[in-house]
Protein backbone atom coordinates (compact mmCIF):
# COMPACT_ATOMS: atom_id res chain seq x y z
CA UNK A 1 0.00 0.00 0.00
CA UNK A 2 1.04 3.58 -0.58
CA UNK A 3 2.54 5.94 1.96
CA UNK A 4 -0.02 8.46 3.22
CA UNK A 5 0.95 11.77 4.78
CA UNK A 6 -1.07 12.86 7.80
CA UNK A 7 -0.93 16.26 9.50
CA UNK A 8 -2.96 16.87 12.67
CA UNK A 9 -2.96 14.03 15.19
CA UNK A 10 -5.44 15.44 17.71
CA UNK A 11 -8.59 13.87 19.14
CA UNK A 12 -9.95 13.04 15.69
CA UNK A 13 -6.86 12.86 13.52
CA UNK A 14 -4.97 10.37 15.70
CA UNK A 15 -7.76 7.79 15.40
CA UNK A 16 -8.17 8.42 11.68
CA UNK A 17 -4.43 7.95 11.14
CA UNK A 18 -4.40 4.74 13.19
CA UNK A 19 -7.21 3.32 11.06
CA UNK A 20 -5.08 3.90 7.97
CA UNK A 21 -2.19 2.06 9.64
CA UNK A 22 -4.51 -0.82 10.63
CA UNK A 23 -5.43 -1.15 6.96
CA UNK A 24 -1.82 -1.48 5.84
CA UNK A 25 -0.83 2.06 4.83
CA UNK A 26 2.58 3.37 5.80
CA UNK A 27 2.28 6.82 7.35
CA UNK A 28 4.49 9.86 7.43
CA UNK A 29 3.09 12.16 10.11
CA UNK A 30 3.49 15.66 11.49
CA UNK A 31 1.97 17.42 14.49
CA UNK A 32 3.09 20.20 16.81
CA UNK A 33 2.60 17.82 19.77
CA UNK A 34 5.92 15.98 20.11
CA UNK A 35 4.48 13.41 22.57
CA UNK A 36 1.92 12.28 20.00
CA UNK A 37 4.65 12.06 17.36
CA UNK A 38 6.73 9.85 19.66
CA UNK A 39 3.79 7.48 20.10
CA UNK A 40 3.23 7.22 16.36
CA UNK A 41 6.95 6.68 15.75
CA UNK A 42 6.93 3.83 18.28
CA UNK A 43 4.02 2.30 16.35
CA UNK A 44 5.93 2.38 13.07
CA UNK A 45 5.03 5.69 11.45
CA UNK A 46 7.70 7.91 9.94
CA UNK A 47 7.85 11.30 11.67
CA UNK A 48 8.44 14.43 9.58
CA UNK A 49 10.05 17.60 10.91
CA UNK A 50 7.61 19.90 9.10
CA UNK A 51 4.70 19.77 6.62
CA UNK A 52 7.07 20.18 3.64
CA UNK A 53 8.78 16.91 4.60
CA UNK A 54 5.39 15.18 4.63
CA UNK A 55 4.78 16.38 1.06
CA UNK A 56 8.22 15.20 -0.05
CA UNK A 57 7.47 11.69 1.25
CA UNK A 58 3.89 11.18 0.06
CA UNK A 59 1.55 11.91 -2.85
CA UNK A 60 -1.60 11.30 -0.76
CA UNK A 61 -1.89 13.75 2.16
CA UNK A 62 -4.60 14.21 4.79
CA UNK A 63 -4.89 17.28 7.00
CA UNK A 64 -7.11 17.37 10.10
CA UNK A 65 -6.58 20.74 11.78
CA UNK A 66 -8.56 23.05 14.12
CA UNK A 67 -9.24 26.10 11.94
CA UNK A 68 -8.70 27.97 8.66
CA UNK A 69 -5.48 29.72 9.80
CA UNK A 70 -3.97 26.36 10.82
CA UNK A 71 -4.81 24.85 7.42
CA UNK A 72 -3.44 27.86 5.53
CA UNK A 73 -0.20 27.70 7.52
CA UNK A 74 0.16 23.93 7.03
CA UNK A 75 -0.12 24.41 3.28
CA UNK A 76 1.32 27.87 2.64
CA UNK A 77 3.70 28.48 5.55
CA UNK A 78 7.47 28.84 5.23
CA UNK A 79 7.87 25.07 5.68
CA UNK A 80 4.36 24.21 4.46
CA UNK A 81 3.17 21.41 2.24
CA UNK A 82 3.46 23.52 -0.91
CA UNK A 83 7.24 23.77 -0.43
CA UNK A 84 7.68 20.02 -0.85
CA UNK A 85 4.60 19.13 -2.90
CA UNK A 86 5.13 16.84 -5.88
CA UNK A 87 3.01 17.15 -9.05
CA UNK A 88 0.05 14.77 -8.92
CA UNK A 89 -0.37 14.94 -5.15
CA UNK A 90 -3.88 14.51 -3.71
CA UNK A 91 -4.58 16.62 -0.62
CA UNK A 92 -7.62 15.65 1.46
CA UNK A 93 -8.50 18.27 4.06
CA UNK A 94 -10.83 16.89 6.73
CA UNK A 95 -10.70 20.03 8.87
CA UNK A 96 -13.93 21.96 9.41
CA UNK A 97 -12.97 25.38 8.06
CA UNK A 98 -14.23 28.37 6.14
CA UNK A 99 -15.47 27.50 2.65
CA UNK A 100 -13.51 30.36 1.07
CA UNK A 101 -10.32 29.13 2.75
CA UNK A 102 -10.83 25.70 1.16
CA UNK A 103 -11.25 27.25 -2.27
CA UNK A 104 -8.12 29.38 -1.76
CA UNK A 105 -5.97 26.43 -0.68
CA UNK A 106 -7.29 24.42 -3.63
CA UNK A 107 -6.00 27.15 -5.95
CA UNK A 108 -2.58 27.01 -4.29
CA UNK A 109 -2.44 23.25 -4.85
CA UNK A 110 -3.56 23.61 -8.46
CA UNK A 111 -0.55 25.85 -9.12
CA UNK A 112 1.61 22.94 -7.92
CA UNK A 113 -0.17 20.60 -10.38
CA UNK A 114 -1.87 18.88 -7.46
CA UNK A 115 -5.45 18.37 -6.33
CA UNK A 116 -7.12 19.53 -3.11
CA UNK A 117 -10.48 18.24 -1.90
CA UNK A 118 -12.34 19.36 1.19
CA UNK A 119 -13.67 16.43 3.20
CA UNK A 120 -14.97 17.52 6.62
CA UNK A 121 -16.41 14.80 8.82
CA UNK A 122 -19.37 14.06 11.04
CA UNK A 123 -19.42 11.40 13.73
CA UNK A 124 -17.18 12.72 16.50
CA UNK A 125 -14.35 10.97 18.30
CA UNK A 126 -16.29 7.70 18.55
CA UNK A 127 -16.80 7.71 14.80
CA UNK A 128 -13.09 8.38 14.30
CA UNK A 129 -12.16 5.49 16.63
CA UNK A 130 -14.55 3.04 14.97
CA UNK A 131 -14.00 4.21 11.38
CA UNK A 132 -17.70 5.08 11.04
CA UNK A 133 -17.31 8.76 10.14
CA UNK A 134 -19.31 10.40 7.37
CA UNK A 135 -17.13 12.43 4.98
CA UNK A 136 -18.69 15.32 3.04
CA UNK A 137 -16.48 15.57 -0.01
CA UNK A 138 -15.98 18.59 -2.24
CA UNK A 139 -14.02 17.00 -5.06
CA UNK A 140 -15.40 18.59 -8.20
CA UNK A 141 -16.73 16.75 -11.22
CA UNK A 142 -13.73 14.50 -11.87
CA UNK A 143 -14.73 10.92 -11.05
CA UNK A 144 -11.08 9.86 -10.93
CA UNK A 145 -10.39 12.39 -8.16
CA UNK A 146 -13.44 11.25 -6.19
CA UNK A 147 -12.50 7.59 -6.56
CA UNK A 148 -8.89 8.19 -5.49
CA UNK A 149 -9.98 10.16 -2.42
CA UNK A 150 -12.79 7.75 -1.53
CA UNK A 151 -10.45 4.74 -1.60
CA UNK A 152 -8.46 6.31 1.26
CA UNK A 153 -11.41 7.86 3.07
CA UNK A 154 -13.33 4.57 3.26
CA UNK A 155 -10.58 3.18 5.51
CA UNK A 156 -11.45 5.89 8.05
CA UNK A 157 -15.20 6.17 7.62
CA UNK A 158 -18.44 4.50 6.67
CA UNK A 159 -20.02 7.05 4.34
CA UNK A 160 -18.54 9.24 1.60
CA UNK A 161 -20.96 11.82 0.20
CA UNK A 162 -19.98 13.65 -2.99
CA UNK A 163 -21.24 17.18 -2.34
CA UNK A 164 -19.92 18.82 -5.52
CA UNK A 165 -17.13 21.29 -6.22
CA UNK A 166 -14.34 22.23 -3.82
CA UNK A 167 -15.91 24.05 -0.87
CA UNK A 168 -19.20 22.14 -1.12
CA UNK A 169 -18.08 19.72 1.59
CA UNK A 170 -17.56 22.65 3.97
CA UNK A 171 -20.98 24.06 3.04
CA UNK A 172 -22.62 20.70 3.80
CA UNK A 173 -20.79 20.48 7.14
CA UNK A 174 -21.97 23.98 8.15
CA UNK A 175 -25.55 22.98 7.30
CA UNK A 176 -25.13 19.79 9.34
CA UNK A 177 -23.79 21.74 12.33
CA UNK A 178 -26.62 24.26 12.09
CA UNK A 179 -29.22 21.48 12.08
CA UNK A 180 -27.61 19.89 15.15
CA UNK A 181 -27.59 23.24 16.97
CA UNK A 182 -31.29 23.78 16.22
CA UNK A 183 -32.06 20.25 17.43
CA UNK A 184 -30.12 20.79 20.67
CA UNK A 185 -31.92 24.09 21.31
CA UNK A 186 -35.25 22.34 20.76
CA UNK A 187 -34.38 19.55 23.21
CA UNK A 188 -33.27 22.10 25.84
CA UNK A 189 -36.50 24.11 25.48
CA UNK A 190 -38.60 20.94 25.64
CA UNK A 191 -36.86 19.79 28.83
CA UNK A 192 -37.31 23.23 30.37
CA UNK A 193 -41.01 23.15 29.54
CA UNK A 194 -41.35 19.64 30.97
CA UNK A 195 -39.66 20.63 34.24
CA UNK A 196 -42.07 23.53 34.72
Amino acid sequence: MSTVGFIGLGNMGAHMARNLMKNGHKLVVYDINKTVLSTFKADGAEVAGCPAEVAEASKDIITMLPSSPHVKKAYGGDDGLLKGMQPGTLCIDSSTIDQTASIEVAEWCKKKQSTYVDAPVSGGVTGAQNATLTFMLGSGKCQKTFDRAAAIIRLMGKNVVNCGDVGAGQAAKICNNMLLAIEMAGVAETMNLGIK
